[in-house]
């Protein structure tokens, strides 16, 4: 590329020994091993199917009911269980899990799918459940060891979906519980009744997991309960949901109506004056879930992005190819359409966005390993403290975030267990939903923009990578477990909790050193950005509207989703330098590593830089429409005409200063003797009090500075990537 210099970039696609070192699991022979056997299948069986044309149809075939055993035999089914139940990682899996989701989705996310939505079943049991119902249901869905004659339980989630609605609000409850009968002195049966939609693994689910809300006095409020195929009553699977994609998961809309015991409410429950009361409400266990498990479902769309690199790459190189005037040797052989800028730059602007969403998937993964094991212990750690009840708890975990507040601004050890699960539970509810929302709604943009550069063959069966199936795929990730409302809603909240923002704060200070030593990171963008999102968003808390009504407030989504949005795009930009600062940390301890990760060091820099300026720009855009676009434009009807000058006026000063009448009249609002006035739709705007926002909006425009020289950089890298001379799963 004319005008860049060479350098010591990029020689091959990054590998294992790249990745375990940026998502941390150097030292984590397990998941290592894990992530190789679910390769295997990923790149073995599920390429082989999908390329065999099984997607063709909804139905549960015997093709893909093939994924089980695989599953099975991979280690991925008892991924979710404790070693005493027959699983083989001892504490917190939501790591471990992301890297599979990861694995499958890099071939087909349905086959992710199914094999996550398994584990989707077994969650109410294993994070609410009683200590009886764990051990039962767990060591079932556990495959059978060497000499057991027995099959393999397979659970489903089956949460609201009321027909005809689908994942619209979690809150209402189309299943229904009743106490069929009520032994004196027995144990209470219950007769539920439940429709379901869209539930995944209900074509060969052995137990559901379904949320339920009394039709009885003597039940109170809502809950989860277990049903199994061979309780008394319909336990009808449904017909098959008619999906355009994730066709290696089984999806119906089962009917239940099922007799089964109390003991199969989810977490237990006590009797009080002749009224059953369970010990957790759906809700609670849905929370449990699903904030762990919407970092999963975010993940499986970056693995869709990094993916497509190989493909698109070879498919540049080699477009031109054939003719007789292509020759070996001509740049026109070598490159195809990488002679072109255009399709260079684009590729990158996929890449770099497949980095940072990974990043910030894989951090958010290992910030709920940390946490689970101190949220297990908090209501522990609270009852030492004499603190009991929900109410008073509320009050107590306040109050020791209040005093966590300025360790956390000066960036200093917390050593109080309570205040550090405090400080995690903040920044993993603002982390949560941003991979969720992010990664799946920025990951199918750009997925289209992948498809988009393979030209025709982006969108036809046989396309390398299977890239046209992955964008399509991509489409239902943003909505599972929630559309993006409910999480731009879910952020809209926790990211005004004061420990998070006193957090934001110190991460700021952090990517301000970074951008001081390493300014080519695009720290010192970032943290400008960072620095615009969090004025605007103190701003807004206080500012009305031109009608006086306040801005912030949960019914102007507005205002409160696109500032959700636009913190997503830092969060991930920042994680993404946080990784390679890693890989750059570890090259610089070990000689040997140095050499092969020096070039992905300067590479990834670069796309660091690039994603940061895209960060920048979105934030840009989006606080500027926030904090300028609910005054009401002046007009020059308006009283005083918004403090425009008269011509009078000008004509007297310039007696006094030569000239100053032709330059007012080109640069201010002059009104003429006649009423006449420049030919514009109103006077310029004057907005007392933003002065702040003006200058932390133009120092971040200026810290773009330099970033499309990295992307020039990054796109010549390109060029010279060597890839596999062919694809290492079929077409």
């Amino acid at each position: 590329m004319p005008g860049t210099p060479e350098t010591d970039s990029l020689r091959t696609l990054p590998g294992d020994d790249i990745r375990q070192v940026m998502w941390r699991f150097t030292d984590k022979f397990t998941h290592q091993m894990l992530v190789q056997s679910s390769r295997g299948v990923a790149r073995g069986l599920v390429a082989r199917l999908v390329a065999g044309g099984v997607r063709e149809t909804h139905e549960w075939t015997p093709e893909k009911a093939s994924l089980l055993q695989a599953f099975d035999e991979a280690g991925i089914t008892a991924l979710y269980l404790d070693p005493d139940m027959g699983g083989f990682i001892d504490g917190p899996k939501n790591f471990a899990m992301s890297l599979v989701a990861f694995e499958l989705s890099w071939v087909d996310a349905g086959a992710a799918t199914c094999s996550m939505a398994g584990h989707l079943g077994l969650a109410p049991i294993h994070e609410k459940g009683t200590p009886e119902q764990r051990a039962f249901y767990l060591a079932r869905t556990c495959p059978p060891q060497p000499g057991e004659d027995r099959q393999t339980w397979r659970g489903a989630f089956c949460l609201t979906e009321p027909i005809p609605y689908v994942g619209v609000e979690t809150g209402l409850l189309n299943g229904k519980v009743s106490i069929k009968e009520w032994p004196e002195g027995g144990e209470p049966l219950l007769q539920v009744e439940k429709r379901g939609r869209f539930i995944t693994n209900m074509g060969f689910a052995n137990f559901v997991t379904a949320a339920v809300d009394s039709a009885d006095d003597r039940i109170k409020g809502s809950c989860m309960v277990i049903l199994e195929e061979t309780d008394p009553g319909l336990f009808d699977r449904g017909p098959a949901t008619r999906k355009l994609v994730h066709q290696l998961s089984s999806t119906r809309d089962p009917v239940f109506s099922l007799t089964v015991p109390a003991s199969r409410i989810i977490g237990g429950y006590t009797v009080k004056d002749g009224v059953i009361i369970p010990a957790f409400d759906h809700s609670g266990v849905i929370e449990a879930v699903f904030r762990r498990t919407r970092v999963t479902v975010g993940l499986m769309t970056s693995a869709k992005l990094l993916s497509a690199i190989e493909p698109v790459l070879r498919y540049q190189r080699t477009r031109f190819r054939g003719g007789e005037s292509v020759t070996p040797g001509t740049a026109r052989y070598e490159l195809g359409l990488q002679q072109r800028e255009d399709a260079l730059h684009r590729l990158i602007d996929i890449w770099a966005t497949g980095e940072a969403s990974a990043s910030l998937g894989f951090a958010t993964a290992r910030l709920f390993d940390d946490l689970d094991p101190i949220e297990r212990r908090k209501d522990a750690i609270l009852a030492e403290r004499g603190i009991r009840g929900d109410r008073a708890a509320m009050k107590a975990l306040a109050a020791v975030g209040q005093q966590a507040i300025p360790s956390i601004k000066a960036g200093t050890p917390i050593d109080d267990e309570l205040a550090r699960f405090v400080v995690l539970d903040a920044v993993a509810s603002v982390l949560c939903p941003a991979v969720k929302l992010w990664n799946t709604g920025q990951g199918a943009t750009m997925m289209r923009e992948a498809v988009s550069l393979m030209g025709g063959y982006g969108i036809t069966e046989d396309c390398p990578g299977f890239l046209g199936y992955k964008w399509t795929d991509a489409q239902l990730e943003a909505t599972y477990e929630g559309p993006e409302a409910v999480q731009r809603r879910q952020l809209s909240v926790t990211m005004t909790n004061e420990v998070f923002l006193a957090q934001f704060e110190q991460w700021i200070r952090e990517m301000r050193g970074i951008g001081a030593r390493k300014p080519g990171t695009g720290a010192c963008t970032l943290a400008s950005a960072m620095t615009l999102w969090l004025w605007t968003l103190h701003h807004l808390q206080k500012a009305t509207d031109a009608d006086g009504a306040k801005l912030y407030k949960s019914s102007r989504q507005g205002v409160t989703f696109p500032l959700a949005d636009a913190l997503c795009w830092l969060l991930a930009a920042r994680f993404q330098i946080l990784d390679v600062l890693e890989l750059e940390a570890r090259a610089a301890e070990s000689a040997e590593f140095h050499e092969t990760a020096h070039g992905f060091t300067r590479f990834f820099t670069d796309l660091c830089h690039v994603q940061s300026a895209h960060a920048a720009g979105e934030v840009g855009r989006i606080t500027a429409e926030l904090v300028y676009g609910y005054n009401r434009h002046p007009s020059w009807d308006d009283v005083c005409a918004a403090g425009c000058c008269t011509a009078q006026e000008v004509d007297d000063l310039d007696t006094l200063i030569p000239g100053y009448a032709a330059t007012a009249r080109s640069y201010a609002d002059v009104i003429e003797a006649d009423g006449s006035h420049a030919p514009k739709a109103g006077p310029c705007v004057r907005l007392p009090g933003l002065q702040t926002f003006q200058s932390l909006r133009s120092r971040m425009d200026g810290c773009i500075t330099g970033t499309r020289l990295a992307k020039d950089r990054a796109a010549e890298a390109l060029t010279k990537v060597m890839i596999p001379e062919a694809p290492d799963y079929p077409a």
